[in-house]
């Protein structure tokens, strides 16, 4: 089992910009201190303040965040989570992605996500209902980016790729994607395109704003792995070299606004009964208003959890 953090970005952010660089630093360090595998920024590059205000959160450009945690850590994979596809040219995350893979010295992970808000979308002028063709094609750009970088060619909706190259080109051997969502087409997507799959487990209120069909208990998790090892297995692919990352969804934060904190006993039990379900990367947050609280929770979670489960 392994483990990632996304640097907590509620949107009334108690840190003051000009200490922010300075906040994810002791954030990154803190984080590969604790025995954390990864560190996990989203992207949300033009949310409405509706949105914010009601119960979003605010971002900055992945890339670019994670291109600067590459030059703060030495060990953890540098999580997008989630890139969502659609926003942009497919060319154009591309090379961003293989930039910070090459910065990285090979840490990038790609979680892909189709999106969810139409305000979003129409801020950038994309159109809401596409937003699956245009994922899919993403998919399949990024995966001839990482395969043959010197000469990819595609045409596409509204763009055509002509042996475009990419140079520098890629660390990793294959685009490192995991797929975001619940459903069977995500599934689908993990087996033709991906090396991980990323469910969420969530309230029906939760899976109706993202757009996701429900996954709420361990059951239904279950089945879906089995469902997803099964696809792998008909396609040829190995069910053991794929991922499967489980998102925090409705789950508490290892520690709240208030400060209160985790119990590492239920944890222990909970990461027990999914890591028997097939899920072998678990996702945590810890959203206390004060960072030396998010701090003393992380090496305290390290130090209870990730080390106990290793031992």
């Amino acid at each position: 089992m392994r483990f990632s953090v996304q640097y907590p970005m509620p949107a009334d952010q108690p840190v003051a910009p000009d200490a922010m660089a300075a906040d994810i630093a002791a954030w990154a360090g803190t984080v590969e201190a604790a025995g954390f595998d990864a560190i996990a920024f989203t992207e949300h590059p033009a949310p409405s303040r509706k949105w914010l205000e009601n119960g979003g959160h605010a971002s900055f450009d992945p890339y670019v965040a994670l291109s600067y945690c590459a030059a703060l850590t030495s060990r953890l994979r540098l999580l997008a989570f989630l890139a969502v596809l659609p926003y942009r040219n497919p060319l154009l995350t591309a090379r961003a992605a293989v930039s910070v893979d090459v910065l990285s010295r090979g840490r990038l992970t790609l979680t892909c996500g189709t999106g969810y808000l139409r305000s979003e979308f129409a801020a950038l002028g994309v159109d809401f209902e596409e937003r699956n063709a245009r994922f899919d094609e993403a998919l399949e750009v990024l995966n001839r980016a990482w395969a043959e970088p010197e000469s990819v060619q595609y045409d596409g909706r509204g763009f055509t790729a002509r042996e475009q190259a990419f140079r520098p080109g890629p660390i990793q051997p294959r685009a490192p994607l995991w797929i975001g969502g619940n459903s069977t087409t995500a599934r689908e997507r993990v087996v033709r395109h991906g090396i991980g799959w990323a469910p969420l487990m969530a309230s029906a209120e939760l899976s109706k704003t993202s757009r996701t069909p429900q996954i709420s208990d361990l059951p239904a998790l279950t089945s879906a792995i089995a469902d997803l090892h099964d696809r792998l297995e008909r396609a040829g692919r190995d069910p053991a070299t794929i991922d499967v990352c489980l998102a925090a969804g409705n789950r508490s934060p290892i520690v709240d606004r208030e400060g209160n904190r985790f119990n590492a006993e239920a944890e222990l039990d909970w990461i027990g009964q999914v890591t028997a379900a097939g899920v072998t990367w678990i996702g945590v947050s810890a959203y206390a208003a004060h960072a030396a609280a998010n701090a003393d929770a992380l090496a305290a979670y390290g130090e209870q959890v990730i080390q106990r489960v290793r031992a």
